[in-house]
């Protein structure tokens, strides 16, 4: 997995001015090139039609495809893997029915999180959230960028190399400092979509990630 490709993750949402393929649609199109089909109250066969809409898409953009939660319809989609939430299958459970080939990604709210998803074998980690946000329901507490600068150091003092990606009520302005922490990348959904032209807005954010990223 290219450490680059982990600058910006966009997490598809549905709005009533997009749907979850045209979400993706937009953020392909401004250079986003990793996109989550995040669809929590949808039945596995609406998650699965969507997923083999975008799959084609991502393709066509070189971009990494990742469902969120559903093991099974990573297989049958043949999507690039899954996250999994602090809730959902356990990373190595995963790991075991996928194998090494698929792209696991866990969630993670403290170092605790962190050491035990390195333990469990995951790819990434999606860590927040790093303020309140209305697209997550039963909200982990706040991080903030101490939390990010701590779980950062312990991580690098622990010798836990693993892309981390900070999520959760992130905008444009949250970048410069957010980056700074040592964070791989950020990700990101209702920031992009209220924008007046989300295309625009996702180049916009990922030319102010790669002001600030440091690549390893």
């Amino acid at each position: 997995m290219e450490d680059k490709v982990m600058e910006l993750q966009f997490i598809t949402h549905y709005t009533d001015r997009y749907s979850y393929f045209d979400s993706a649609c937009m953020a392909l199109k401004g250079g986003c090139r990793w996109i989550q089909l995040r669809m929590k109250d949808a039945s596995e066969a609406e998650i699965t039609r969507e997923a083999l809409r975008i799959l084609p898409l991502c393709r066509e953009h070189g971009a990494t495809f990742i469902i969120d939660d559903h093991v099974e319809i990573v297989r049958k989609t043949g999507a690039d893997g899954v996250h999994l939430g602090k809730n959902d299958m356990p990373v190595d459970e995963a790991r075991k029915i996928l194998g090494k080939q698929f792209i696991i990604g866990g969630t993670a709210n403290t170092i605790e999180d962190v050491r035990r998803l390195h333990q469990a074998g995951a790819d990434y980690i999606g860590c927040g959230p790093f303020r309140f946000t209305t697209t997550k329901k039963n909200l982990s507490p706040i991080l903030g960028l101490d939390g990010y600068r701590n779980i950062v150091a312990t991580m690098k003092q622990e010798h836990i190399e693993l892309p981390i990606v900070a999520i959760g009520g992130i905008t444009c302005d949250d970048i410069p400092a957010i980056m700074q922490t040592g964070v791989s990348g950020i990700a990101l959904s209702g920031t992009i979509l209220r924008a007046d032209s989300p295309a625009e807005e996702t180049h916009r954010i990922l030319e102010e990630i790669r002001k600030y990223r440091t690549y390893k």
